[in-house]
């Protein structure tokens, strides 16, 4: 079933210096799906997806939206989606595989039709996000399987989907997952580069490759979870040395004593506390790196608001969301980007971010 319906965007104004303040509103899309996939691809093209198969796209900034729901998909849960432009992209369906909800499907005329392109159906397979460096290149992390975090990889722009081999990945720890909440917990940058973060285990861990995916490399962080509900959720990088993990617990989203901020400024290779978030220790399931003129900000979701990284992690909204993102590229106005979260019942939010360079 498709559904046209029409939406007012609103402006979330925000000064990214001390004494920054900020205005919002909020609307939902004519859907009760849980939206967790969210792509911008440009200041026009945004999709997302979610629960009961269900899509949602717009080609004119936010204005009008299209809802679809994929035919025989109407009981899966679509958490990742990485679109290329209007008319083509990539959903990642999250699972047990073995109930066969371990899927991939594409489209390539703007979600008129529907190709189911991967299924895996081994026990213990569950998507948990997709990510691609390129129009041809593109990745997909699974939960471990056998003691290994599973990895599949596409070089035909997903119309094919091949297993690396569990040899080239460090075993994982008892108990270690990554978490389908935002696919995000996987990112790539650059054509070789990629992370992704777990938690679950006695300890947070970052895997890194610099030779997409082909050889992955661990490191520790100062995230010790306390459960499985706990651990790193989300990765951002604003090049291929800085960066920023996020997470908590999302038993306890008004708060934790975990260090819900972690930061590192060699590719991944250490990660440090980071600052803290106002409130302290809340859970964030989702971050994205938002340029303006040469520096660098991150606006990071949970539960329970979104907080953004100016003048210290200050929360400026108190939505429920589970995604956000924005425009990996120059803002279409100086000082000025427009920003994109996601939640349940079909929470959709457009914010138009500004930058205050006060000294």
């Amino acid at each position: 079933m498709n559904k046209a319906l029409l939406r007012i965007s609103f402006p979330l104004l925000l000064a990214l210096s001390a004494g920054g303040n900020a205005q919002s509103s909020n609307v939902s899309v004519d859907t009760k799906a849980s939206l967790r996939g969210l792509s911008v691809v440009s200041s026009t093209v945004i999709w997302g997806s979610g629960t009961q198969g269900t899509v949602i796209r717009s080609v004119n900034g936010g204005k009008i939206w299209r809802v679809i729901t994929v035919p025989g998909a109407e009981k899966l849960d679509f958490r990742g989606i990485h679109a290329f432009d209007e008319s083509t992209a990539l959903m990642m369906s999250s699972g047990p595989a073995e109930k066969g909800q371990a899927r991939i499907y594409r489209t390539q005329d703007g979600g008129k039709t529907w190709q189911q392109v991967f299924e895996e159906k081994r026990v213990g397979i569950f998507f948990d996000a997709i990510a691609f460096w390129d129009r041809k290149h593109g990745i997909v992390l699974s939960d471990p399987v056998d003691g290994r975090f599973a990895l599949f990889t596409t070089d035909d722009g997903g119309a094919t989907w091949q297993p690396l081999a569990s040899s080239a990945l460090p075993a994982a720890l008892p108990n270690e997952g990554a978490f389908a909440a935002s696919n995000s917990c996987l990112t790539v940058r650059g054509g070789n580069n990629a992370w992704f973060a777990t938690g679950g285990a006695k300890v947070a861990r970052v895997f890194r490759s610099v030779n997409r995916g082909r050889s992955w490399s661990v490191v520790e962080t100062p995230m010790h979870p306390a459960n499985s509900s706990s651990g790193i959720f989300s990765l951002a990088f604003q090049d291929a040395k800085n960066g920023i993990a996020v997470g908590g617990d999302y038993a306890h989203p008004e708060g934790s004593d975990l260090p819900n901020v972690l930061v590192t400024s060699d590719g991944g290779a250490t990660w440090q506390t980071g600052a803290p978030t106002t409130p302290a220790g809340m859970y964030l399931s989702s971050i994205v790196h938002l340029p303006f003129r040469g520096r660098s900000f991150f606006a990071a979701a949970g539960t329970k608001g979104l907080v953004t990284s100016g003048g210290g992690w200050k929360r400026v909204a108190d939505d429920n969301l589970n995604s956000v993102a924005a425009v990996d590229g120059p803002p279409k106005y100086a000082g000025e980007v427009d920003v994109w979260a996601v939640g349940p019942e079909g929470s959709l939010k457009q914010m138009s971010i500004r930058v205050d360079f006060k000294p």
